[in-house]
């Protein structure tokens, strides 16, 4: 628990199974899940005031995640949670099902397989309970909790939700009302569409023994994904995020309100709502795509967290009930103006500010009060790294840079500089090109491609923002359709020269580029083009080889939509932009990723990049995953890539060539204390091998421990 007044905080358990704590009621009364060895769930209950005391109220025959609360009067809560059920709408247990006879697997319809998981026969769903408080058994004491009338709120339904891979608590929220939540419309093929919608299911049919009938939300002219969906404090009115093109899961989020669905008695399947911030040219009035939306705390306007600039920013937007026409013309007031927003809750259940959780390039984790009156004095209460000092990081290594990018459009990118860093003298640069390719690199800290971790090896760090990129507008971001090896790539070749003629304290010499996903794509394209020969080494992680094995993808409709249309209709696009037809250009160094449970791009993709690479004589190492997604999850594995990455870019871009057994002391040093900083219960060794005598560590024999 953290004390906002002081900072300070307090243990309430050390229960590694423990997760998800949330206030039970208006008192200091708290309620987390705590996962079982069998695999069940338990609600146990705690008092904050009261170090220690603690008990179950309840437990349940399954896994559960994303757990949210709603108070319905004193002493009982409603509640819900996700999990997943079995065909018969039961709640699922990998831990009783039985093995199988067999390994085969049969599918007649996509998906077939997800992210990292073969698709099974359990579908995720939303469980709804109560938490009722009981007469007590000693006077001086409250009641205890007891969870109730435990039951699978979309039994019956044919719905899905939170949607996978990712849908969380973003999927769905709990009233007093009812239950809304968004789910993809189940007539449709996944791995081609996107379209979904919110639906809403009142109470009196959560507490029904009979299957409920979810009421559709509609808003006519958007047809593609939704998310986000959140119920007003009065609980009557409903605001979600709407997209509106299916297919496209990077198109504009729009926020989207439904009045008179809640409390209508005469409600039919469906109702409408509509668009805030319409335009008649259909872009609408914002040029900014949300990623969350909800009410604050008196219900009279609504804050929406979107990227803006290389920045994760919190906005608030006053509500009016829209008209039919939708024309609202109130625009959206920026509350912050730096850093990465990562959580927004109202600072209590009676006030107007906000408690806000971030990050930003140099502080892995900050929480502060924000009083959207006077957004410009904010209230620090706690930062992780004391504003990165712990690490021994400042804001003034970090700054924006600018340059004309392809058809002379401004494209942005960071700049690190090593906190060590000093005028007069020239670093080698670390050239980082992002994900995505609908993504960006943000003010924000990660435990995976750090900037921060490249800065403190000695590099100045870029990372660029080129066509594609999110949070510079929707035309800026569509413009990568058909262009994946075009624009952004000539982005990224002006963004080099810029830095080889304006930027005196980079030594463009000793250069290296690195990229993940599409990054990596990137990687690939670079190393056939004559970008690739200005760079030492390349690092490339789950990238792309083939534009063709993008049919081995689970989400088509991603590669469908980026090239314009399905391969045998647009098989000149999909060739255009394929790095394999360039392979006979190959020849820098170059460090290839690749984990075998990426199932978005198959592990067959950085095989055949090494194999080309080998083939052709050109120095290079594979570094494989078994086990892994394409996010690395585990911090050991990803401990495993930075310290690899380091090393190998350490010994490529330097002026002098060291072998591994002679780097291995004096040049990881400052990479392990940095990481070991970065992920303090994690320590980790790297012992040499000079059998290859390689400028690339033999990540066998890296030694993690904790």
């Amino acid at each position: 628990m953290l004390n906002i007044a002081n900072g300070q905080s307090t243990l309430l358990s050390n229960d590694i199974k423990a997760s998800e704590p949330k206030w039970l009621g208006d008192g200091h009364e708290v309620v987390w899940l705590k996962e079982g060895e069998n695999g069940n769930t338990s609600f146990v209950v705690s008092d904050a005031l009261e170090n220690g005391w603690t008990y179950v109220a309840g437990t349940v025959a399954g896994p559960l995640s994303s757990l949210k609360l709603c108070n319905i009067e004193p002493g009982m809560v409603a509640v819900a949670v996700a999990g997943q059920a079995n065909p018969d709408g039961s709640l699922h247990n990998p831990k009783d099902t039985p093995k199988p006879h067999s390994s085969a697997r049969l599918y007649d319809s996509l998906f077939v397989r997800h992210w990292d998981s073969w698709i099974g026969k359990e579908r995720n769903t939303i469980w709804t309970a109560l938490l009722q408080r009981s007469a007590p058994h000693v006077t001086h004491r409250k009641g205890r909790y007891n969870l109730l009338a435990f039951s699978n709120a979309l039994k019956g339904s044919n719905l899905e939700s939170p949607i996978p891979t990712f849908g969380g608590t973003n999927h769905f929220d709990i009233g007093r009302e009812g239950i809304v939540f968004v789910a993809r419309d189940p007539d449709l093929d996944p791995a081609t569409h996107t379209r979904g919608y919110a639906y809403f299911i009142p109470r009196t049919d959560l507490m029904s023994v009979n299957a409920p009938n979810p009421i559709k939300l509609l808003v006519p002219g958007l047809e593609g994904w939704a998310t986000s969906p959140a119920f007003s404090p009065d609980g009557k009115k409903i605001c979600a995020l709407y997209q509106k093109i299916d297919g496209y899961e990077s198109d504009k989020n729009r926020i989207v309100i439904f009045l008179g669905v809640v409390g209508n008695s005469t409600q039919s399947t469906s109702a409408q709502g509509v668009e805030l911030l319409r335009s008649d040219d259909g872009k609408g009035l914002w040029d900014r795509s949300p990623s969350s939306a909800m009410w604050s705390a008196d219900g009279s306007s609504l804050l929406v967290q979107a990227e803006d600039k290389g920045t994760g920013c919190l906005f608030e937007i006053p509500f009016h009930p829209p008209s039919a026409s939708g024309h609202d013309l109130v625009k959206p007031r920026k509350l912050t103006s730096k850093g990465y927003i990562s959580d927004v809750v109202p600072a209590s259940s009676n006030s107007d500010k906000l408690f806000i959780s971030g990050t930003s390039l140099v502080d892995s984790s900050i929480y502060y009060i924000l009083d959207p009156l006077r957004p410009e004095n904010i209230m620090i209460v706690s930062s992780a790294t004391h504003s990165g000092n712990l690490f021994g990081l400042s804001e003034s290594q970090v700054s924006s840079i600018w340059w004309r990018g392809a058809k002379d459009h401004p494209v942005h990118g960071w700049m690190m500089k090593p906190s060590f860093f000093k005028p007069g003298h020239k670093y080698p640069l670390a050239f980082l090109v992002h994900g995505g390719p609908q993504g960006a690199w943000g003010d924000q800290w990660s435990t995976r491609w750090n900037p921060a971790v490249f800065a403190e090896q000695g590099y100045v760090v870029v990372a660029p923002n080129p066509t594609g990129s999110t949070g510079y507008g929707q035309d800026f971001k569509d413009a990568i359709r058909n262009e994946w090896g075009g624009l952004p790539y000539e982005d990224l070749v002006k963004g080099f020269e810029h830095i080889e003629k304006e930027i005196d304290f980079i030594d463009t010499n000793r250069a290296v580029a690195l990229g993940a996903s599409y990054g990596g794509y990137m990687m690939n394209w670079i190393q056939g083009h004559d970008l690739g020969r200005k760079f030492k080494a390349l690092v490339c992680h789950d990238g792309v080889f083939s534009m063709t094995a993008q049919c081995a993808s689970d989400e088509q409709y991603f590669p469908v939509h980026d090239l314009g249309g399905p391969l045998w209709e647009r098989q000149e696009i999909w060739d255009k932009w394929d790095p394999s037809r360039f392979t006979a250009n190959w020849a820098t160094p170059q460090l290839v990723i690749h984990s075998s449970l990426d199932y978005r791009l198959t592990v067959a993709e950085g095989l055949a990049a090494f194999n080309v690479l080998q083939m052709r004589g050109v120095e290079s190492l594979f570094l494989n995953f078994p086990d892994e997604k394409v996010s690395l999850p585990n911090p050991y594995s990803g401990e495993c890539v930075l310290i690899g990455i380091v090393m190998g870019i350490l010994v490529y871009s330097r002026p002098y060539l060291l072998t591994v057994a002679q780097f291995s002391e004096s040049q990881t040093s400052s990479a392990r204390a940095f990481l070991a900083q970065s992920n303090p219960p994690n320590s980790f060794s790297l012992a040499p091998d000079s059998r290859y005598g390689k400028p690339f560590a033999d990540t066998a024999n890296l030694a993690i421990s904790s």
